[in-house]
């Protein structure tokens, strides 16, 4: 029986990845690894092997982001409309606001960081994998209004599958509204930070999304704007095995950094002081 019992507990070990089989594992989806949950976390969902960066909510990117209750939400409680009776859209809606406590895929408003006012948006691909449909267009362009009425910066924290099809025509006009507000803003003089996350692709991409002064991407992070299969399809040629990948972006000059999000927050601040907002140094 002791021989057994040794054998199944190696089979433990080596599925677990730990001795103890209570502790939570986080499995990471880029290197198969596993480590613990609680360090993961630790990390702001990094993983420890490969620096994977796994994907935040709205709630968690403020908290890490923004100093200390400086976060001031606009439009909280704006929510879509059914603008083309697309079945099931509002109930499907209903679901979703109840399952993440959003009332939308975007959160807008003003912060602090590091002591410098800025208005910050960050989106959510809980809530319809971060679509763009009436009011993300609404939220961002008015945040961008606001910011260009109050000569603050704007930071815009991106990941998005794109137009919200459940909305039709109204999600694609989003792209012209929200890239008008940002041409007002920089004829204006403001500063633009754009921050892709994971993944920032189709129409967002496409609109205020590579309308920054500075782009900055997370690590290994997908941008791009149709899929990759479309593409090899319509070119009949293979793509590069790391085609759409911040790495690849940067090389070819549409990102301009990329920043780890253990460097984010300093990085951000450091950019903001350079540019000559607020008055404590960094």
């Amino acid at each position: 029986m002791t021989m057994f019992e040794d054998f199944f507990n190696v089979v433990k070990l080596r599925f677990n990845g730990s001795e103890d089989s209570s502790v939570p594992m986080f499995k990471c989806p880029r290197c198969q690894g596993n480590s613990p949950l609680d360090r993961y976390e630790e990390l702001n969902r990094v993983c420890p092997n490969c620096n994977y960066h796994g994907r935040l909510s709205a709630p968690q990117r403020i908290a890490i982001t923004a100093d200390k209750d400086s976060f001031c939400e606009f439009d909280s409680d704006m929510i879509s409309c059914d603008p083309i009776d697309f079945p099931d859209y509002p109930e499907k809606q209903e679901e979703i606001r109840e399952s993440t406590g959003l009332k939308d895929a975007v959160i807008t408003g003003t912060a602090e960081i590091r002591g410098i006012k800025t208005v910050i948006g960050v989106m959510d691909s809980r809530y319809m994998m971060a679509s763009m449909g009436s009011v993300v267009g609404e939220k961002i362009t008015r945040a961008f209004e606001y910011a260009t009425d109050n000569g603050l910066p704007v930071i815009m924290f991106t990941a998005s599958g794109g137009a919200r099809m459940q909305e039709g025509i109204v999600s694609l006009m989003q792209m012209a509204k929200t890239s008008g507000a940002v041409k007002r803003h920089s004829d204006n003089g403001g500063l633009y930070i754009t921050v892709l996350t994971d993944p920032t692709t189709g129409g967002v991409t496409a609109s205020f999304a590579s309308l920054g002064d500075i782009i900055i991407a997370e690590p290994k992070i997908l941008i791009g704007f149709a899929g990759r299969r479309v593409i090899e399809s319509t070119m009949r040629q293979r793509l590069p095995e790391d085609f759409q990948l911040a790495e690849f972006m940067q090389d070819k000059g549409f990102i301009d950094m990329i920043v780890e999000r253990r460097r984010m927050r300093s990085t951000l601040a450091h950019l903001l002081a350079l540019h000559g907002f607020g008055e404590k140094g960094v």
